[in-house]
């Protein structure tokens, strides 16, 4: 997982943690601006990235209340970004008794394009591959592999299936051929070390919020909150979730998993002080 922080994944990354509110309130363009500059992404950047995501049906253009040219989460995006939430906040304890989810699709020649985007989707879900066509994932997976397959119209080229694995290899074993382990670890070893020195940091400064040199700036929670988020978020997608009995020794999942959410509970509701400091609307 290199940490590249494109600013089409920063735009995705700060409406996800600070562009949901419950009447929809649009981002004026000046203030996505201002916070991804923040971030070191230039106005040109972040007017082409938010046009491609425009153009991509997950950004509404929408005036703000003062009138200001501005953008809205689309349904689809919201509804993306609230799945991911059950994921990326709320990644509950794997149990090997959750079973899994098996998917199996056909897709007729005369459409073989869907057959590599199938392939693409399953595996940014997260699912491994127990066999050419047979794709699995941890039970838990199912809604939200049925509702991503209908929301991008490919669920009649797919069965869904759920059951237990039964051999004639130990689970694990299969688990190490269903997916690449070896990678998964790398990712998040990459993370740890990219994250975890900034955790260290804040938590040496104490529990100040103030903008002194001792406690860290909003500004300063802001920028880390949301490069440590724009990191840690396409991991619960390449880690499904595995129990631990089904994993080797020494695995660094929990341990990026606890620091990503140590910097959460520090960090985002001090940053929220930056995000909402007024700005002069274009």
């Amino acid at each position: 997982m290199a940490e590249q922080h494109t600013p089409r994944s920063l735009i995705v990354t700060l409406y996800g943690a600070y562009g949901r509110t419950p009447d929809d309130t649009p981002l004026a363009v000046a203030e996505l601006i201002r916070l991804l500059g923040a971030l070191g992404v230039d106005a040109p950047s972040v007017r082409s990235s938010v046009s491609r995501l425009k153009r991509r049906g997950l950004l509404v253009p929408e005036r703000t209340a003062r009138g200001a040219a501005g953008y809205a989460l689309s349904a689809e995006a919201r509804q993306l970004l609230d799945d991911g939430d059950r994921r990326i906040y709320a990644r509950p304890a794997p149990e090997l008794s959750e079973g899994w989810v098996l998917a199996v699709f056909t897709v007729p020649e005369s459409e073989r394009h869907k057959r590599h985007l199938l392939r693409s989707r399953l595996g940014r879900l997260g699912f491994g591959t127990a066999a050419p066509g047979v794709w699995i994932a941890p039970g838990r997976l199912y809604e939200e592999t049925r509702h991503t397959l209908r929301r991008l119209r490919l669920d009649s080229y797919v069965d869904l299936f759920s059951g237990q694995h039964l051999g004639f290899e130990a689970t694990a074993d299969a688990v190490a051929r269903w997916w690449d382990l070896d990678a998964i670890a790398t990712q998040h070893e990459e993370f740890l070390d990219a994250h975890e020195p900034v955790l260290r940091t804040w938590e040496g400064r104490g529990a100040g919020s103030g903008s002194g040199s001792g406690s860290g700036s909003a500004e300063d929670a802001y920028r880390d909150y949301l490069l440590a988020l724009d990191s840690w978020r396409h991991l619960p997608y390449a880690d499904p979730g595995l129990p631990a009995e089904l994993l080797p020794g020494n695995w660094p999942g929990e341990r990026s998993a606890e620091v990503f959410n140590r910097l959460h509970t520090r960090l985002r509701d001090l940053g929220l002080a930056f995000v909402e400091r007024p700005v002069t609307e274009e």
